[in-house]
């Protein structure tokens, strides 16, 4: 087992930054890929970014490119989210998650082994 923790949302105005953090438990955190998926109200969870095990291979969605960083920290256990320049539509419940197979990034949260309990991320214009 996986435990994920996110944290570092919080209320923000359109511009701004924030950083989130998902620090893992359980197993050996070089071992998986993670990913980073959102949830706005009313809509389906969506993929982010995702990082492989060793941090060289990194995507993200079209949405937030350029605007986006997924790092990680493998000696503490831990991924981030640098998000920059946020918009009002940045709005959402933001999750991290971890995938088994290490060495491939993919968007779809079925492949995903272990997922974190959210984080609440509120751009207001």
């Amino acid at each position: 087992q996986v435990q994920l923790v996110e944290s570092g949302g919080g209320l923000v105005q359109a511009g701004g930054s924030l950083r989130l953090s998902c620090a893992a438990s359980g197993r050996t955190f070089s071992n998986y890929a993670m990913g980073w998926f959102r949830q706005a109200p009313g809509k389906e969870r969506e993929f982010v970014g995702g990082i492989n095990w060793t941090g060289g291979s990194i995507y993200y969605t079209d949405s937030v490119e350029g605007r986006f960083t997924i790092s990680r920290d493998n000696a503490k256990n831990t991924v981030y989210l640098q998000m920059n320049s946020l918009k009002p539509e940045d709005t959402a419940v933001y999750y991290c998650a971890a995938r088994a197979n290490r060495f491939i990034v993919i968007r779809d949260q079925r492949g995903y082994d272990y997922w974190g309990q959210g984080t609440q991320v509120t751009v207001s214009s």
